[in-house]
């Protein structure tokens, strides 16, 4: 890859230095459904603040007395990050970032034909005078100001141009350009960001949105094209589909163009894992740099890569951005993978055990399942202490049911040779049948079932069923069980039996 100086020289306007501006807790806040109170924007603040962003948007205080009370708690943690506050071009609006006791507002005003015609009912030059008597006002209050022209991108270029010239004679210290509806494409991005570098010496921001999946894609073009600043948010947040992602955004100016905006970049995960903790927001598990699969492999093909140098499929180290490496097992795993998790966990299988250990994990595979690494372990541990053998064998099963009365089990086990049998009564046939195995295995393993799941496989009354449990002893092994049968009960019962017979031989291993 080349160098940065070279792309320089090339095709590329970069700037010195670029600034990553976070409004996680502004327009990030305004994902549909979240809303975060002062403790957890604090717990976000410090986290970006140690990753070592330049500017943090905690809030809009005129929307609310909680969100300046807010601003003023964070400013108080004296952080390094510049921290700004959200304001129409309106002087109670500054007043509010005034009463939080920031020091930099972000002012705005809407310009293209739909925000004047349709949101503010103003004419061309109301809107000049508008974000002019903001901008004065903040500067003459002292007050660093980003100025906007939200909707940017549908905006008259001519006009566009026009506010922005008006903007820069008010003292506006810099530029932003919001593609509030996301959409821009990289040409035209390009052609954009170009035209206003090379008319404005202001510095350049951009605030891209997401409707159409390239917001980042876009912003990286405005960098390119020398805008000095990005507005970005964790894991993409926003209002719609969100904006560009803060951790897609600095990790391929780092992997890719080669550019150190000095952050810790070691800390994106965690930051990421918090803010989607506190938003309730899931990450995708294909979601890029922080989704759980970011450096997952499942392929032999790719993994025998990885296994011996993992630049071969991983464009960076996954201990770059905080993360770990994942090697998940599946119909589609090599042997290689296979012998690197036994090693991991120091079993050690002789030819033949590997050949049928190998073989289950391929059939688990192929039915669908991918398969954890309690369950190779399991497989493993039962191979080497002869798992053809089962400790506990099912050998005879009664309901009883009636009207207004409880469901009655009543089950035979074998249990190392020796055959007890008990009755137990449940809320369900299944219950009760569960709980008449736990009675009777309780001198030999305390289990918990941690998780049930049940699926009709076919339709109709004959409808085959298929129990998955995963079950837990008291040492903290865990165990999965499947069985298929057209009887529910006996399904759910050899599926526990199956996990719990793994338990048993691990245990004893």
């Amino acid at each position: 890859m080349q160098d940065i100086e070279t792309l320089k020289q090339q095709n590329m306007n970069l700037s010195d230095k670029i600034y990553i501006f976070d409004t996680t807790l502004r327009d990030g806040e305004q994902t549909p459904g979240v809303a975060l109170t002062v403790d957890e924007k604090i717990q976000i603040a410090t986290k970006l603040n140690n990753l070592g962003v330049d500017k943090i948007e905690v809030g809009f205080p005129a929307s609310s007395q909680g969100e300046i009370e807010s601003a003023k708690q964070i400013k108080a943690l004296d952080l390094n990050s510049t921290l700004v506050g959200l304001a129409r071009s309106l002087k109670r609006d500054i007043d509010a970032v005034l009463d939080a006791d920031l020091g930099y507002v972000h002012t705005f005003v809407g310009t293209s034909p739909l925000h004047r015609d349709y949101k503010l009912k103003m004419s061309k030059t109301e809107i000049i005078d508008t974000a002019v008597s903001g901008i004065e006002y903040a500067k003459d209050h002292g007050l660093t100001v980003e100025f906007s022209a939200e909707d940017g991108t549908r905006t008259e270029r001519d006009f566009l141009f026009e506010v922005f010239n008006q903007a820069v004679s008010a003292g506006a210290d810099v530029l932003d350009v919001p593609d509030t509806v996301g959409i821009l494409t990289p040409i035209l991005t390009h052609e954009l960001i170009t035209d206003i570098k090379d008319n404005f010496k202001t510095p350049i921001s951009v605030h891209f949105h997401n409707d159409f999946g390239l917001a980042t894609a876009n912003t990286l073009t405005a960098i390119e094209c020398g805008a000095n600043q990005a507005h970005v948010t964790v894991n993409g947040l926003g209002e719609r589909t969100g904006n560009c992602s803060l951790e897609e955004l600095v990790m391929s100016l780092k992997s890719a163009y080669g550019v150190d905006l000095g952050l810790d970049t070691t800390r994106l995960y965690s930051l990421s894992n918090l803010v989607g903790r506190l938003t309730g927001v899931k990450m995708p598990v294909s979601k890029p740099i922080v989704g759980d699969n970011a450096f997952a492999h499942e392929s032999g093909i790719h993994v025998h890569g990885i296994l011996n140098n993992a630049s071969t499929y991983e464009p960076m180290s996954p201990e770059m951005v905080g993360h770990s490496r994942r090697i998940v097992l599946g119909k589609h795993t090599g042997a290689n993978a296979i012998k690197s998790k036994l090693k991991e966990y120091h079993i050690d299988l002789n030819s033949e055990q590997f050949d049928k250990v190998f073989a289950e994990i391929k059939s688990l595979g192929d039915s669908g399942k991918c398969v954890t690494d309690d369950d190779l372990i399991a497989i493993a541990i039962t191979e080497i202490s002869s798992a053809r053998e089962t400790p506990i064998v099912i050998k005879g099963l009664s309901i009883s049911m009636g009207a207004n009365v409880s469901p009655t089990a009543t089950v035979k086990l074998e249990i190392d040779g020796v055959e007890k049998e008990t009755a137990s009564t449940g809320v369900g046939p299944v219950d009760a049948a569960l709980n008449a195995i736990s009675d009777l295995i309780h001198d030999t393993i305390d289990i918990d079932l941690e998780e049930y799941n049940l699926e009709a496989i076919t339709g109709g009354t004959d409808a085959l069923a298929e129990v998955f449990v995963i079950t837990s002893d008291d040492e903290g092994n865990k165990s999965t069980g499947r069985s298929t049968n057209q009887d529910i009960v006996m399904a759910s019962i050899l599926a526990v039996l199956d996990s719990m017979n793994k338990l048993l031989l691990i245990k004893r291993a």
